[in-house]
């Protein structure tokens, strides 16, 4: 009975020497070490660009795109919805291609068609050249695009055009 005690009053005593003297290596709580201010953190000036956030927000309503997307306009435009969110509005579009196989689906804007209180859209994918099908769900494509509250400020109108039709939403 006196060595287990013993032992144990040992052990508690080693224990919270270990606690007690910060620097040691046996204690548990310095296996890690403590943490240190990262000078590169704090320099916000000199921080590295993250590539996944564009450098400048490229606004839907300004000519100032940068690339040119080569889809072709889809043949009609089946149905057209603005869906209100927090923060702004996204707008679904869907659409019957001629041919089978559309990809890239995308909502294009166009701005020299684009007047105070209008928003007009082309529903354009990239489509290889083959056979055309008499079975409609084959050639449709749905296509959503996110816009702001800042850009939807004064429109009243967005339009969608394809190929052979339009479509409208008015607030």
């Amino acid at each position: 009975m006196r060595k287990p005690v013993t032992l144990l009053i040992l052990a508690t005593a080693m224990l919270t020497g270990c606690v007690a003297i910060g620097e040691s290596r046996l204690n548990p709580f310095n296996w890690f070490g403590s943490s240190q201010p990262d000078p590169a953190a704090l320099d916000v000036a000199n921080a590295p660009v993250n590539p996944l956030i564009p450098a400048r927000r490229i606004s839907i309503i300004s000519n100032n795109a940068p690339e040119v997307f080569a889809g072709r306009p889809i043949a009609e435009v089946t149905e057209l919805l603005v869906e209100r969110r927090p923060g702004g509005a996204i707008i679904r579009a869907t659409g019957q291609a001629d041919r089978v196989g559309p990809f890239d689906v995308r909502l294009v804007p166009d701005a020299s068609a684009s007047t105070d209180g209008t928003l007009v859209f082309d529903l354009k994918a990239l489509q290889q050249p083959g056979p055309r099908s008499t079975n409609p769900r084959a050639r449709q494509v749905t296509v959503g695009l996110w816009i702001t509250d800042q850009d939807l400020q004064g429109i009243r109108t967005i339009t969608v055009r394809g190929a052979n039709d339009a479509r409208s939403v008015r607030r």
